[in-house]
């Protein structure tokens, strides 16, 4: 990543909030079709045709390599798996990571899933890490630091007995998928790149139900968890604004769906709220 922060101006914001508005209609549409037996290769052909015929590109296919449309990553998996043949079975969560390049401008928002019928203690784990990324935007204020932002996230997650994630770290958004600063989800008050009215933000907490340490796989891309436990991950792309951020992508349309299938959806603690 480069140093320099990019400010972007209103209407460059309304840009990345359309690529950041069809990433989550393309979630949705993935949350339509996301059952046992169902593989991830499928999922991601679902999810490059319907970016297409809405006006995007993926974001994710061709840069560094990478070679899907969409990152899928079950269970352990933290972030970065590969789609292919692997087919999801009742009990599975699993993170689904999109990226849209439209009028010049990159979304980027990802969601974990519950695959049929989840145990109580994961579905504990994605609501906490939802409650994490909501305490790491309500920290992405003018004045704030990334800082700010990792220590709201990493006080929820560790307060809950999770582990957090060192390796990998949210970051800028803007004309390029990734760009300054990096958003670390662990940090101290005060401390960090100091934050500025109209830079974009993708904030995404990696949290593991055990340890933080991760390992990544022979492919060079999926990222696991060291001691094989679950890994729940969710992101925003938000716009800094002072007193409150401003959210540019959005997990309803997700919600709406996953009501419509009678599935229970992630939600945050009303102590959170």
């Amino acid at each position: 990543m480069g140093k320099a922060v990019i400010i972007l101006s209103d209407d460059e914001v309304a840009l990345v909030r359309e690529s950041s508005l069809l990433v989550g209609r393309t979630l949705a549409e993935v949350a339509r079709h996301i059952a046992p037996g169902f593989t991830t290769g499928k999922l991601d052909a679902i999810a490059e045709e319907f970016i297409r015929d809405n006006g995007g590109v993926p974001g994710f296919k061709g840069l560094y390599g990478c070679p899907s449309t969409l990152l899928i990553s079950v269970n352990e998996q933290v972030v970065h798996g590969l789609p292919g043949d692997r087919e999801l079975r009742d009990g599975d969560v699993a993170s689904v990571d999109c990226g849209v390049l439209m009028n010049g401008f990159y979304g980027d928002s990802a969601y974990t899933f519950c695959v049929g019928e989840v145990a109580p203690a994961t579905r504990k784990l994605l609501q906490v890490t939802q409650e994490c990324l909501k305490l790491g935007i309500e920290a992405a204020v003018e004045s704030n630091r990334t800082g700010d932002i990792g220590h709201a996230i990493q006080s929820h997650a560790e307060k809950n007995g999770y582990g957090v994630v060192r390796e990998l770290v949210g970051h800028g958004v803007g004309r390029k998928l990734h760009e300054a600063p990096e958003v670390p989800n662990y940090g101290k008050r005060g401390h960090g790149v100091r934050l500025q009215s109209g830079m974009a933000l993708a904030i995404e907490p990696m949290i593991n139900m055990g340890v933080k340490e991760v390992k990544q796989l022979n492919d060079g891309w999926t990222v696991v968890s060291r001691d094989g436990k679950p890994s729940a991950h969710f992101e925003h792309t938000v716009v800094v604004r002072a007193g409150k951020a401003e959210v540019l992508s959005t997990f309803q349309y997700i919600e709406d769906v996953l009501e419509q299938k009678g599935v229970k959806a992630t939600h945050v603690s009303p102590a959170i709220k």
